[in-house]
């Protein structure tokens, strides 16, 4: 079967792939399942931490895949879903497949609340002095993501670096803007792309999605009852929708 890689999303880190990976029953598939650079560790010496540096790092992680096994499916939730979506854009040669969960490059999409504090100097700063681990936890949980999982990407938030790297991050896209770099090279996307979506998402609603989809022809599922962590919240679901894609290639 063809190689995977999962790119995870802000605040995550790989464990958010633990229950959709268990449901997708990979066997002897080669996977790969990367953290953000700065996300679960301090960020490497120089790395710049803006959207551009991400997808660098991200290209390498696939290159790496591809000298071994061929072009491979990418998979990607939240900010790995954008990322996942740049290095097809960039690209294709390491592409077979690309599919995203709850983001996507979407020209009229301005980013929710959080993003827009994250993106504003001082403010941005006084939220992430503010966010204690335990209360993210909650918030995590509460919004469908599993408890366990809630726990351990809430004990990573106490990273300095973490909170640094979302900043830079969000301020290199401003807040969530991609409506004049990177969206005009939507036309460059291989065909081959699937949208997986959780139906209540308060992030990036389902409208923001329908939009894409109208307007691109990419194929849809809606992963009804699930909100923005629907990977995690309904992973059964999720890869019969993955599997599904896959096997009509």
């Amino acid at each position: 079967m063809t190689a995977k890689l999962f790119i995870h999303g802000v605040p995550d880190s790989p464990a958010i792939w633990r229950p959709l990976l268990a449901a997708l029953e990979l066997g002897d598939t080669p996977v790969a399942v990367p953290a953000l650079p700065g996300f679960t560790a301090p960020l490497p010496p120089g790395f710049a931490a803006t959207k551009e540096a991400y997808v660098d790092w991200a290209i390498g992680q696939a290159e790496t895949l591809v000298a071994a096994h061929g072009p491979i499916d990418i998979v990607g939730h939240d900010w790995g879903a954008l990322i996942a979506q740049r290095i097809a854009m960039l690209r294709p040669d390491l592409i077979g497949s690309w599919a995203i969960s709850n983001a996507v490059i979407e020209p009229d999409y301005r980013g929710h609340r959080i993003a827009r504090i994250w993106n504003t100097p001082i403010l941005g700063e006084i939220f992430m002095a503010l966010s204690k681990a335990d209360k993210l936890a909650e918030g995590l949980a509460a919004q469908g993501m599993p408890a366990d999982i809630a726990r351990e990407e809430a004990e990573q938030w106490k990273n300095r670096d973490k909170r640094r790297a979302i900043l830079k991050l969000y301020r290199s896209a401003k807040g969530l803007s991609f409506a004049h770099d990177w969206a005009l090279d939507i036309p460059k996307l291989p065909a081959n792309g699937a949208l997986i979506w959780g139906e209540g998402d308060p992030y990036v609603e389902l409208s923001v999605a329908r939009r894409y989809v109208a307007n691109t022809g990419t194929p849809l599922t809606v992963i009804e009852g699930a909100g923005h962590w629907a990977i995690a919240e309904r992973p059964t679901e999720v890869a019969a929708a993955l599997r599904a894609f896959w096997n009509g290639l």
